[in-house]
């Protein structure tokens, strides 16, 4: 049957990288433009690569292993890992990002990995992110991000793709972190499942870059393979100096047929909370407010990037955190921790009372960095908020934005950002 109906982002980027004309449902052979692996996932793969009986990559260019979660590393086992990896990049030539660089998440694209157009995988849930730059980008197990590593190339089923659509006008001390919150909150952890997310409106165009992220980042938390954008005149911008590659746009046609459309007006969403211990357990921050917190966490690959940090800053300069609160701030890369420096935002966080660790995943995961104690409620700007998530399962985990976690942190109660933006600006 030939179908003649328009196509969406999912289904133009898997026709051109599988040669074929791919629709949802469709088995593809695609060639890859980008493998990735982080420290909790690449030793696997690397085992998995000697089992096949391969000593090389593909292309040494086109594969990345990043020592972000545990890093630098809490213990000698870690130790072991890290030094597998870093062998792996000398044998291969793989580019290897060590413990300092930041989470993988931020730095493929901020390092010109994936441009807007690519197909990428990586041994991570989240390497979802990239989809707010035009790149299909999407989680893989490490036995297949292996298989890609080795060939270049990866089996894939073209998903089904559902539409959202966020309409209105976000209120000031609301932001992209509530947005995608407020989707958990309708869909549910598997309202997604197996599907890529199209994300538009005038509230997501009007979105920078960063914030977009942060919306992508999340999409598995619904169960999609990807959280795709049309890549514009910001992403493009952002991209200027970054990489050598040319981008491809690649926009929905005007047909394009979608499993189920989803729409929001922004102008009616709050500040909204994820409470323990399921990320769709989402509620207006009102039916929260005023409970009891013993740490706040700014950072992770959902809200570690300067914009992120800039928020923060901008409320709790000239304030200092509630006695009974600690906060612990990760940037989410390098460079972005250089450029708050330069800022003066990581001054302001830290006479605020802010705890600043290595740029990396260690709070967020779990391994290092801030575990809280038996029965702490932990408000953070992470993407999940599991049982155990941050390394202690007697402890609560609620998810907020950077907004709400530094209002609440200077309270010592989760509270409602907006207090602090009188006029549009946090003061």
């Amino acid at each position: 049957m030939i179908q003649i109906s328009g196509k969406t982002i999912a289904e133009k980027i898997f026709s051109a990288h599988s040669g074929t004309d791919a629709h949802a449902g469709d088995i593809v052979v695609a060639d890859v433009d980008f493998v990735m692996g982080q420290d909790g996932t690449s030793p696997l793969a690397i085992a998995a690569l000697e089992n096949m009986g391969v000593d090389e990559v593909f292309d040494p260019k086109k594969v990345a292993l990043v020592m972000d979660h545990s890093s630098p590393s809490p213990i000698e086992g870690v130790s072991a890992l890290h030094t597998i990896m870093r062998n792996f990049g000398k044998k291969t030539g793989a580019k290897i990002y060590d413990v300092g660089c930041g989470v993988c998440h931020q730095l493929i694209p901020e390092q010109g990995h994936v441009v807007p157009g690519d197909l990428m995988v990586g041994c991570d849930s989240h390497t979802c992110t990239y989809g707010a730059l035009g790149v299909f980008s999407t989680g893989v197990g490490s036995t297949d991000g292996a298989a890609a590593m080795a060939a270049g190339k990866l089996w894939f089923k073209v998903p089904d793709t559902m539409k959202v659509v966020y309409g209105g006008e976000l209120q000031p001390g609301v932001f992209s972190k509530d947005l995608i919150l407020a989707l958990a909150g309708k869909i549910k952890a598997d309202g997604a499942t197996y599907m890529a997310l199209e994300f538009h409106g005038p509230v997501i165009d009007a979105l920078s870059v960063e914030a977009r992220m942060t919306i992508s980042n999340m999409a598995i938390e619904v169960g999609a393979k990807a959280g795709l954008m049309k890549a514009d005149e910001k992403t493009l911008a952002w991209y200027e100096g970054r990489s050598e590659r040319t981008p491809l746009v690649v926009d929905p046609d005007d047909g394009a047929v979608y499993a189920e459309t989803v729409e929001f007006d922004a102008s009616t969403i709050g500040p909204m909370i994820a409470k323990p211990h399921a990320v769709d357990n989402v509620s207006p921050i009102e039916e929260i407010e005023g409970l009891p917190i013993a740490q706040g966490f700014i950072g992770t690959c959902t809200n570690g990037r300067l914009e992120d940090l800039k928020i923060a800053a901008g409320i709790l300069e000239g304030r200092t955190i509630h006695p009974d609160v600690r906060l612990i701030v990760a940037a989410a890369s390098k460079d972005i921790y250089l450029d708050a420096m330069e800022a003066g935002y990581i001054q302001t966080l830290v006479k605020a009372g802010a705890s600043i660790v290595t740029p990396g995943c260690g709070p967020c995961v779990g391994t290092h960095n801030g575990v809280p104690s038996n029965g702490e409620n932990v408000i953070s700007t992470a993407n999940r908020n599991f049982k155990g998530r941050m390394g202690n399962s007697n402890a609560f985990i609620y998810l907020g934005s950077p907004a709400t976690v530094a209002a609440s942190v200077i309270e010592g109660k989760i509270t409602d950002p907006r207090k602090y933006f009188k006029g549009g600006d946090a003061r």
